[in-house]
């Protein structure tokens, strides 16, 4: 499973607000990246660019040697990138299996869509609540159907917006330990998250955005004790756009 993604140059302004600035930045394949950044750094404005959600102003967007740059949301998840969202997009009145099988392969037989959507929930711990209505489940819950949603399509990538935020601890772990075990089976991870210890302790590298600019980027113990990552937080707090 392949799935090296990068963003060379990207530049996206809303008027006369500068979102991102000459923005670079690789997700290499079968590694869990960290993209962490102060409030209004650009974080959740990246993740919308290379997923089709926002059109650049300048800059290419990659999957591999493919250039994906102002692909369409459907046709970047078509082409092996699924994303979670900083707030979840679910049905929250279709049962968790109906939503499972929203985005499953309509090629495929229904029982064998079925059964994989079913082996999804059991992967990630929720199957014993596969014929409650979507809108009953813990926020928790919720994050955790969502991954298995994107896990449907068989994704070399797959961006995750804030997957621990809100979540409690036992469930946080339980998140990382489903990241970390899709990960040794070569899947590519990019995850925006303000919880540190989650972002320190899982991630292989780490890449902060200030003001729209990637300002380090490195592993998890230089990250830490980057000056410049001390700069861009000081007297702020770590959280999303």
């Amino acid at each position: 499973m392949s799935g090296t993604l990068r963003a060379e140059g990207v530049s996206k302004s809303f008027g006369g607000l500068q979102a991102l600035a000459d923005c670079s930045l690789t997700a290499p394949a079968g590694r869990i990246t960290g993209l962490i950044g102060p409030n209004g750094s650009g974080k959740t404005t990246l993740f919308n660019a290379i997923t089709g959600y926002e059109r650049v102003d300048s800059g290419q967007v990659y999957l591999d040697d493919r250039r994906i740059t102002g692909a369409s949301p459907q046709r970047v998840f078509a082409l092996g990138v699924g994303r979670t969202f900083q707030l979840t997009r679910i049905f929250p009145r279709l049962t968790v299996l109906e939503n499972m099988l929203v985005p499953a392969n309509r090629g495929r037989p229904a029982r064998e869509r079925r059964e994989h959507a079913m082996d999804l929930l059991t992967f990630t711990g929720i199957a014993g609540h596969a014929g409650s209505l979507a809108g009953t489940l813990s926020y928790g819950q919720r994050k955790l159907l969502e991954l298995a949603y994107v896990l449907v399509a068989d994704p070399a990538v797959v961006l995750l917006d804030e997957p621990a935020g809100g979540v409690n601890p036992s469930l946080i772990h339980h998140i990382a330990d489903r990241i970390r075990e899709l990960n040794s089976a070569g899947r590519t991870f990019l995850i925006v998250e303000h919880n540190m210890e989650f972002v320190m302790g899982l991630c292989h590298e780490v890449t902060v955005l200030d003001s729209g600019t990637v300002v380090a980027s490195g592993p998890p113990e230089v990250i830490r004790t980057d000056p410049r990552v001390l700069d861009a937080y000081l007297g702020t707090e770590a959280a999303d756009d």
